[in-house]
């Protein structure tokens, strides 16, 4: 039973006024003004039905502000069962539903609470304001739509001539774009531009900064094209396209990296910016043909991310210390060593920030340039030109450096030339593929450097990957269970024991727990690491042709924490939740390990 219903049954208002009413709020009028002309307020007749339901009632102003909300109950589950997500707070999810006695909904209602182990409280609210709610939140899907609408009617090319149609939005596109960077901004209607496609795209992008992502995803298949975000390193879908949208979308995209458009049989790479809120945002563009179309990858790389500095980064204290120490050595090699997506340019580029530039010649070597850094020469390399990492250090060494970057050591060549750079009297910086620090030797003497080489020039190998961190106050700490506390005893036996000293009190992990400010219970990544450094002992470990067991056993009898451990003991002081510490391999901790 609907509001007005109630208010018939209370004999607040007849059938005949019940009627007039409806008539009048057919016309969009407000609830409340209606309501008033009959001698009625509408908080008063809310708070009568909430009664008659044995709930509270409210009434909604402007629509929710927290939309994270969402996330929990997704828009199309809110629309069908007439329930949509209000905030958060004291731990419970906040509901407005608008019918109480649809059981179907009351149902659906538990078994969410259930799936995301977060109970419920329900508010009865009006259907206007029902409708305000999805209108809010359903913005990109909205905004998309009316693009959509406006493509239907504005840019459909003459049947069957798809070369029409990538024509005319790319030449529509283009004579807009001139040579400019696509300007986003923070005014949602200085992004509505005239062009739908042109539109489509902004808003994909606008939602994606806006979100805090680091990549967009737009993958074709037979019948529909689907976006998605990644955010905190996990993908998300965002927004399904029709397919016929598809092409021009590309071609979009294509036009603003500086693409050819005719070229769909070959992956292209390309860039371009873009301004949103005074911030410069770089965009680096992937295609990638497949069955349906050219799938399209865009890395999203915010400049105000070059600020990053070690101690925001993730280091620990006692690792900050260490790094310090060797970045201060004349000469030799750093390296950074993880796979793709673990933050190692982002560690390499807090580590350069920390350099003399006014003192030294700091040049770096590329692919991409991804952040840039005052005082340092930077270059990107161009393989297809025959410009590679070979080649473009081989050329920095003519340029009287100091200090050098190298993006990636990927093969003999710029390794050899690495370790030269370094006998020579430089300090080298750069990162290399492998899962481990200790890895990172074997991966070497597999390039073919002579043991004898790498033994007085690498410095050290840092190990890393990223994992989720909990929001400030966001953790809610349990009390670990005694068989857990011993395997914890266990994994840190082999530590000298002033390590073991050094280490949090094995008493209580984390559970990220939602807040009102963050409903998810995290927030961002930040990395653990595991540094190996050269030291005298581990140099004749090296000399003597080592594999990974005994350069491992070597660093250990040194202190060397894995990036295993560097999460327990993130996990143990409340910064991520224990969950990730299995994301990085070892022995599984079970799901539920409280006392």
């Amino acid at each position: 039973m609907n509001l007005l219903g109630l208010l018939v049954d209370k004999g607040l208002i007849s059938a005949k006024d019940r009627v007039a009413i409806e008539a009048e709020l057919d016309k969009k009028r407000p609830l409340s003004e209606v309501l008033a002309e009959h001698g009625i307020s509408l908080e008063s007749a809310l708070a009568e039905a909430g009664k008659a339901y044995g709930i509270p009632s409210r009434l909604l102003g402007d629509p929710p502000a927290n939309e994270q909300v969402f996330a929990y109950i997704p828009i199309d589950s809110a629309r069908h069962y007439g329930f949509v997500p209000l905030d958060i707070k004291e731990g419970a999810l906040e509901v407005g539903i608008v019918d109480p006695d649809n059981i179907e909904a009351l149902d659906a209602l538990q078994f969410i609470s259930g799936k995301i182990g977060m109970p419920y409280k329900i508010f009865l609210i009006t259907g206007q304001d029902f409708d305000r709610v999805i209108d809010a939140y359903q913005n990109l899907s909205g905004e998309i739509g009316k693009a959509l609408s406006e493509y239907e009617t504005t840019a459909k090319p003459p049947a069957g001539d798809s070369s029409a149609k990538e024509s005319a939005i790319s030449l529509e596109a283009a004579s807009e774009l001139g040579e400019e960077p696509l300007g986003l901004t923070d005014s949602q209607e200085s992004l509505k531009e005239d062009a739908p496609v042109t539109k489509i795209v902004s808003t994909v992008l606008r939602y994606a900064i806006e979100g805090h992502s680091s990549d967009v995803h737009i993958e074709p298949s037979a019948t529909k094209t689907r976006v998605r975000f990644r955010l905190d390193g996990d993908l998300h879908t965002s927004l399904q396209l029709p397919a016929k949208v598809h092409e021009a979308v590309v071609a979009r995209i294509k036009i603003l990296a500086k693409l050819r458009l005719d070229e769909k049989r070959k992956p292209q790479d390309g860039r371009f910016s873009a301004t949103v809120e005074k911030r410069r945002i770089d965009f680096r563009v992937s295609t990638f043909p497949t069955e349906f179309g050219e799938k399209v990858v865009m890395r999203i790389l915010d400049q105000s991310d070059a600020t990053a500095t070690l101690e925001t980064v993730g280091f620990s204290t006692a690792q900050l210390v260490q790094i310090r120490d060797m970045m201060k050595v004349p000469y030799g090699i750093i390296l950074i060593a993880g796979p793709t997506g673990s933050g190692k340019s982002t560690t390499l580029y807090s580590m350069l920030s920390e350099t003399d530039r006014e003192a030294a010649n700091v040049v770096s070597l590329e692919d991409p340039v991804e952040y840039e850094i005052p005082g340092v020469s930077q270059s990107q390399v161009r393989p297809e030109i025959g410009y590679d990492f070979a080649n473009g250090l081989r050329s920095i060494l003519r340029q009287d450096p100091d200090i050098i970057m190298v993006g990636e050591i990927r093969d003999k060549e710029t390794a050899v030339l690495a370790v030269q750079a370094a006998l020579t009297g430089h300090l080298v910086f750069s990162t290399i593929h492998t899962n481990t620090a200790v890895g990172a030797i074997p991966r070497l003497i597999d390039m073919g450097i002579d043991p004898f080489f790498i033994a007085p020039t690498l410095v050290a190998v840092i190990g890393q990957r990223l994992v989720r961190k909990l929001c400030e106050g966001g953790g809610k700490p349990f009390p670990i269970k005694d068989s857990i506390k011993l395997s914890l005893e266990k994994q840190f036996a082999d530590l000298p024991e002033e390590y073991r000293k050094a280490l949090p009190p094995f008493k209580n992990f984390y559970h990220a727990s939602p807040t009102d400010d963050c409903p998810n219970g995290t927030r961002g990544r930040t990395a653990v690491f595991e540094i190996l450094r050269m030291d005298k002992k581990l140099e004749q470990v090296v000399l003597k042709g080592p594999n990974e067991e005994s350069i491992f056993s070597a660093a250990r009898a040194e202190g060397m924490l894995t990036m295993r451990e560097h999460a327990i003991e993130k996990a143990l002081t409340g910064e991520i939740p224990f969950e990730e510490i299995n994301t990085l391999g070892g022995e599984l901790f079970p799901d539920e390990i409280t006392s």
